[in-house]
């Protein structure tokens, strides 16, 4: 069972610091909402001096050895929406991770090779021997600041990827659905072989040849594997949403958040929400026993990180675009999440397979209670849809762009 140690408190008291700054003028200005028979948005008047600033940046930092440049991004999102990348020809990242869906796909598991449609109306094709995807896609956005921490620094090459993240740096993890059979690979050709055979698929292609060369040098063999990551990798940093109404408000707009969206910034904090969802990207990344139910489209049981249940703990922005919820996607909605935590408080586990006393200690001290509505509110103003959501018309290998899709 985890244990709050000193370290652990020091920790979390860190992270505790970037949202609590923020939220330290809260009270006062709920107490003022509270005082005014007419509660609208221009009554906020806090000082700007009082209020932290976003760290979100417009450009996400990247690798010494990856610098992104503007032949890369181009590169990169030509390969993002190319389904030849999947050993059928019939899946792209974007098959799971389109704009129209929030860089995610609207499932509560992926549907991923030997299969159409899209989004909801996506479905295997008959006869069919291909599992779910897993766990729950998570959206792309904002990814390029994995692992930031509660003073806004993090490292792109270190950064944590997958819900147990198993995986670090973007560059990586754009790798692993090519070598995965239910996600891009199917059963053309073997895990061993799989990278060696889509970069020979894209060796073949004369405008991928140009387009490699222009991105990483006039060199003999400038289609690699590890070149097809950084390229991918370098257009998902571009992916950015740092303009949600609670963005603004940390920049001194006073009147871009509700009453409501106000005081359930403070309720956010009291309940216990902040101690892992903290720092700008509103997560520590790390990893925490929760209980969630398992989706019984998996045919066994998720046992997480090494076997322990642990799951890393999911950003809370722009999750009005990237429902279900959580890495088994068994919540379709907001209040069904909150209503999670508040029986796990109760001392309830939510999945047999985990013992309440397994369960993290700083989620059994959730206490949301009384106040889920103004804390959905809240979450709800960390979402920003002016991302980039334009989709190629066509892509080198002139297959479908975002795969099967239509």
């Amino acid at each position: 069972m985890n244990k709050l140690t000193p370290r652990k408190f020091l920790s979390i008291m860190k992270n505790h610091h970037r949202l609590s700054s923020a939220l330290f003028f809260v009270l006062g200005t709920v107490i003022f909402y509270a005082c005014q028979k007419n509660e609208t948005t221009e009554t906020l008047t806090p000082s700007v001096d009082s209020l932290s600033q976003s760290r979100l940046a417009a450009f996400a930092n990247s690798p010494a050895d990856n610098p992104t440049s503007t032949a890369k991004v181009a590169l990169g999102k030509m390969l993002f929406y190319d389904p030849i990348l999947s050993g059928k020809k019939d899946v792209a990242c974007a098959t799971c991770h389109h704009p129209s869906t929030g860089y995610s796909d609207g499932l509560d598991l992926s549907i991923g090779v030997n299969a159409t449609g899209f989004g909801t109306t996506r479905h295997f094709l008959s006869p069919n021997t291909i599992a779910f995807v897993k766990r729950n896609a998570q959206t792309i956005l904002n990814s390029g600041f994995n692992g930031m921490n509660a003073s806004g620094v993090y490292n792109p090459s270190t950064a944590p990827m997958f819900w147990d993240n198993r995986t670090q740096s973007l560059e990586n993890q754009s790798l692993g659905p090519i070598v995965t059979l239910e996600e891009m690979r199917g059963t053309t050709y073997s895990e061993a072989v799989a990278l060696d055979s889509v970069v020979a698929r894209l060796r073949n292609i004369t405008e991928y040849r140009t387009l490699f060369q222009a991105a990483f040098g006039n060199v003999t063999q400038a289609i690699t594997a590890i070149n097809l990551g950084k390229a991918i990798a370098s257009f998902e940093r571009t992916l950015i949403t740092n303009n949600s109404p609670y963005d603004r408000f940390q920049r001194g707009d006073r009147t871009a958040l509700t009453p409501q969206q106000v005081q359930g910034m403070q309720s956010f904090r009291d309940a216990g929400c902040a101690t892992c969802h903290s720092g700008d990207m509103f997560s520590d990344y790390q990893l925490h026993v929760l209980s969630v139910p398992d989706n019984l489209k998996n045919t066994a049981s998720d046992a997480g990180a090494n076997n322990t249940y642990a799951f890393r703990t999911a950003s809370l922005r722009n999750l009005q675009f990237t429902a279900p919820f959580m890495h088994s996607g068994v919540f379709q909605d907001l209040n069904q999440v909150v209503g999670f935590y508040g029986r796990i408080a109760g001392g309830n586990s939510q999945n047999p397979n985990v013992n309440i006393r397994q369960v993290d200690p700083l989620i059994r001290q959730v206490r949301i209670a009384g106040r889920q509505q103004e804390i959905i509110a809240f979450i709800n103003a960390l979402s920003d849809n002016s991302f980039d959501k334009t989709v190629p018309t066509r892509v080198p290998s002139n297959l479908n762009p975002g795969g099967n899709i239509k």
